[in-house]
């Protein structure tokens, strides 16, 4: 079997020239296809083999004649990520390298939970936030995945395009089955969603077909026209805010981005967030030890969030290597932070680890390939 920690990324296969149809929404779709089909429920057929069925080839779409089929071929392509590695974690956590058309890398986590399970996708190949707990960050600045790459992600990890294949040596077999009916979808991989909000759209119009928008999440590290902007789509997915402090000069410390939008316009824009009856906010805030874990710092969070229906998600740092002295608290800080935010009536949960043993827990994906950028100079003290 091969080792899964030495991947080999192939930097010279050029990007193929035909478009990809994968990742175009109805419309888009119908454009592409418009000069080589005569009749416009053949788009449809074409979008069915694509989303329901998961056509790899053209060849497969049988309901279409044989020219027609021919000249798709001639002029388009169906690509999805490659799976270049696999890890599989104690605990039946599934983290996968993908490997896309330029040779770029990203990783997705699959997590089962009984009957139900989560998929974490990536939207960037890299990230350019450099937020100071998070690995992707100490990689650096990919480029944004395109629509057909998110996509992909959901529909190889799902396992159905790879029933027939063998992965490092297991049969596909051993994956779990593709269930909407019990799938999560968490954009909180690698990169900044709402940087790349075009294709965020497009694949999330396709994806909702098939997922219900109330068990798709989108975490965002405070982008505040992206989230302006998705405050006015029809359908909105789940929102989770990556906070981390409870004042601005720490939450610099940490996230960089918070010099461009500051807490107070951040909270003012999460304001106008159109919420439905008994939906609430999500904010994610990594508890590091003796950083922001004080009970003073449960209070500081609990007043900033008072003004909105809110949900707070703890989790304890994910240590890694690269992010040199910084450490989780001990259980019994995480549980009084916790006890504190609840005692100002806020709904608070700890995040579980999962798949912490093959560095596919929150904040630990990164990019391979090429060389760490590092972090940049933070003027605070960690």
């Amino acid at each position: 079997m091969p080792d899964p920690d030495r991947v080999t990324i192939d930097r010279t296969t050029p990007s193929p020239a035909l478009p990809n149809l994968l990742g175009l929404p109805r419309r888009r779709l119908a454009e592409a296809l418009a000069p080589h089909v005569d009749r416009p429920y053949r788009v449809e057929q074409v979008y069915r083999a694509l989303y329901e069925h998961r056509a790899e080839g053209f060849d497969t779409m049988t309901d279409l004649g044989r020219a027609l089929r021919r000249e798709l071929a001639r002029h388009f392509a169906i690509r999805r990520p490659e799976i270049a590695a696999r890890h599989v974690s104690g605990d039946g956590t599934v983290k996968v390298l993908f490997r896309l058309d330029d040779g770029a890398t990203v990783e997705a986590v699959d997590i089962p939970d009984g009957r139900r399970r989560t998929l974490c996708v990536s939207s960037q190949a890299g990230c350019a936030l450099g937020c100071r707990f998070c690995v992707t960050g100490f990689w650096g600045a990919g480029r944004d995945l395109t629509a057909g790459e998110i996509v992909g992600q959901v529909q190889v990890a799902d396992s159905r395009v790879v029933d027939s294949r063998v992965v490092d040596g297991q049969t596909a077999e051993s994956w779990p089955a593709g269930d909407a009916d019990g799938l999560n979808l968490v954009f909180m991989g690698m990169g900044e969603p709402l940087l790349n909000l075009g294709n965020l759209a497009d694949a999330l119009e396709i994806l909702f077909e098939r997922i219900s928008w109330r068990r798709v999440t989108v975490s965002t590290a405070g982008v505040i026209p992206g989230i302006e902007a998705m405050a006015r789509w029809p359908r909105r997915p789940q929102l989770a805010i990556s906070l981390h402090a409870p004042d601005d000069e720490r939450r610099s410390a940490l996230m960089p981005i918070n010099d461009r939008y500051p807490l107070d316009a951040l909270l003012a824009a999460l304001e106008r967030w159109p919420l439905a009856p008994r939906q609430r906010l999500t904010f994610e805030y990594i508890l590091i030890r003796d950083f922001n874990d004080a009970p003073a710092d449960a209070d500081a969070l609990a007043r900033r969030l008072a003004r909105l229906r809110a949900k707070v998600n703890l989790i304890p740092l994910n240590e890694d290597p690269v992010l040199g002295e910084l450490r989780a608290p001990a259980p019994e800080r995480v549980e009084l932070f916790r006890r504190r935010l609840a005692g100002h009536g806020l709904r608070t949960t700890v995040r579980r680890r999962r798949g912490e043993d093959i560095s596919a827990a929150c904040g630990q994906l990164r990019a391979f390939g090429r060389s760490p950028r590092g972090f940049r100079h933070s003027r605070f003290s960690f």
